[in-house]
């Protein structure tokens, strides 16, 4: 049986990476650290088109080795869908063959993590926070025009994780995990 899907994903700064690390530990399982990060983070310069490119076939990469080594379940902390809406806002274009890839990877179950934390700044951050609501709208419209299972979570330190747990536990009651 294949292990289920659970993505975290929305906008920045609002607790994904978090929340992802206190599902994993949680529910003893594996979890997808963002790839794209890691990547910009250790750029000496802009990120580019390209870039995203490589960022986009490295997740599809990562995504599919923890899936082949997670057993029940397994999070991830953003999702192509993230790296769609980066390919549209940014450069108004994508990959011929981003669509197919995209929908073959798919999570079983969304996250999709509300604005209602503070803003923090760090260096790969952009827009200062402005576009948060914009990008939360967006990766919402996209889960929806994809027909995707996801709930929305919000609140602060302990209730957030306790809404997403009550949330996850439902999916898999629900999918007989």
């Amino acid at each position: 049986m294949r292990a289920k899907k659970i993505v975290i994903t929305g906008a920045e700064s609002t607790g994904k990476s978090t929340l992802t690390k206190q599902l994993a530990k949680h529910y003893n399982t594996n979890y997808l650290k963002e790839y794209s990060r890691e990547y910009v983070e250790n750029l000496k310069r802009k990120y580019t088109y390209d870039d995203v490119v490589i960022i986009t076939r490295k997740q599809i990469e990562l995504e599919e080795q923890i899936a082949n080594n997670s057993k029940k379940i397994f999070f991830v902390d953003t999702s192509l869908i993230v790296l769609k809406v980066w390919f549209e806002v940014v450069y108004n274009k994508i990959p011929d063959w981003f669509e197919k890839k995209n929908r073959e990877t798919f999570a079983d179950f969304y996250l999709l993590c509300n604005n209602d934390l503070d803003w923090i700044p760090d260096k790969v951050r952009e827009n200062n926070g402005q576009m948060r609501d914009f990008l939360h709208e967006k990766y919402k419209e996209n889960l929806e025009n994809y027909k995707l299972n996801y709930s929305i979570i919000s609140g602060k330190n302990n209730e957030r994780i306790q809404k997403s747990v009550i949330e996850i536990d439902n999916f898999l009651k629900n999918n007989q995990l």
